[in-house]
């Protein structure tokens, strides 16, 4: 099932997740859901997203650079202008877009990307603890594409 998550600690990883995903994170999910379930073929104007969602137009702004410099949406600038999916929404993963909105995904510091090694990474008894979810919750977020939330509705 979908929302499941691979071991009996869903509450955990639920609570995980609502850690490390931002506001940002979370509304630039509810902005490509409402794109996605838009007309494919028409830019929908900020004002329409805003609307729907309630979120503040500073906020969705900034959102939306984030996601046209990360190629997730298209922007057109003018009266008919506005923004769309550049792609089926089976073709965005969670995962990508959250990477796209957030600065880190990882549970821990030393798991970031642009992290400097550790010092203890040799002997440290919880960096597997930590590898092991950073990989779970990145799998799982790559396996769930905007489409699947919008059936889940």
């Amino acid at each position: 099932m979908l929302w499941k998550f691979p071991t009996s600690l869903s509450n955990f990883y639920a609570k995980l997740l609502y850690m490390i995903v931002s506001t940002r994170g979370r509304y630039a999910l509810r902005v490509m859901i409402d794109l996605a379930e838009q007309d494919e073929h028409h830019f929908i104007p900020l004002k329409d997203i805003i609307s729907r969602q309630g979120i503040s137009q500073k906020y969705v702004e900034a959102i939306m650079t984030v996601l046209s410099k990360a190629g997730l949406v298209e922007a057109m600038r003018g009266k008919a202008g506005g923004y769309r999916l550049n792609r089926p929404p089976k073709d965005y993963a969670v995962g990508d877009i959250l990477r796209a909105t957030e600065e880190t995904l990882a549970p821990v510091a030393c798991l970031e990307d642009d992290a400097e090694p550790c010092k203890h990474a040799s002997h440290c008894k919880t960096l597997p603890l930590w590898t092991e979810l950073n990989n779970i919750v990145s799998s799982y977020l790559d396996s769930v594409s905007l489409a699947d939330l919008i059936q889940k509705r």
